[in-house]
């Protein structure tokens, strides 16, 4: 049995969904809204390697490393983007959540409070997770920012960790929230999706 299992979870008017082949030009029309492949701090796949991307995610899904969600606006099916579990451990019940990205359009609204809350809720609540990390460029100060809002600890810096798009070598800055923590971090994640805008 995989430490995964396919799921869909949804909450809010967001919905995730297991990544297929069928999400590609959904992707496609997400990933264009900022040409956020132009990013040299993400993993947003070009137009034209957006069904190898997907690709690539179901190889991974198989092999037990990731799985990849599309994020879905419930009521009317748009891929807004994609989030996955990654670098699933489940000897020590931990994995990680990356490969995150949104449509510019959704960039600073609830999109990505609402898709975290659903996967630190399963992680943490039904998957049984002892630890749920997260990694990030050293120069992408609005992932650690998201990062850190979620209530996640900064673990530390990689240094020379791995490769960007554009061929540079990057730091990366790894964080973790461990179980005993999430009670705390759920109750302030619903406190910001309930505050008025």
């Amino acid at each position: 049995m995989a430490y995964i299992e396919p799921v869909t979870l949804n909450a809010r008017g967001i919905e995730l969904v297991p990544l297929a082949l069928s999400h590609e030009a959904g992707l496609r029309q997400a990933a264009a809204d900022g040409e956020l492949w132009r990013l040299r701090v993400t993993s947003v796949p070009e137009p034209e390697q957006t069904r190898k991307y997907i690709e690539d995610a179901l190889a991974m899904r198989e092999a037990g490393n990731r799985f990849a969600f599309a994020v879905l606006d419930a009521a009317s099916g748009t891929v807004l983007g994609c989030s996955s579990y990654h670098d699933i451990i489940p000897a020590v019940q931990r994995v990680e959540i990356g490969w995150t990205w949104y449509a510019k359009r959704c960039q600073r609204s609830h999109v990505n409070t609402v898709a975290k809350l659903l996967l630190l809720t399963h992680a943490f609540e039904t998957v049984g997770c002892h630890v749920v990390g997260w990694r990030t460029d050293n120069f992408n100060f609005a992932s650690q920012s998201a990062i850190e809002r979620l209530g996640a600890r900064k673990d530390g810096v990689i240094r020379g960790h791995a490769l960007r798009r554009d061929g540079t070598i990057r730091d990366t800055v790894m964080y973790s929230m461990r179980s005993g923590e999430w009670p705390e971090a759920k109750a302030q994640l619903l406190y910001l999706l309930d505050k008025p805008r």
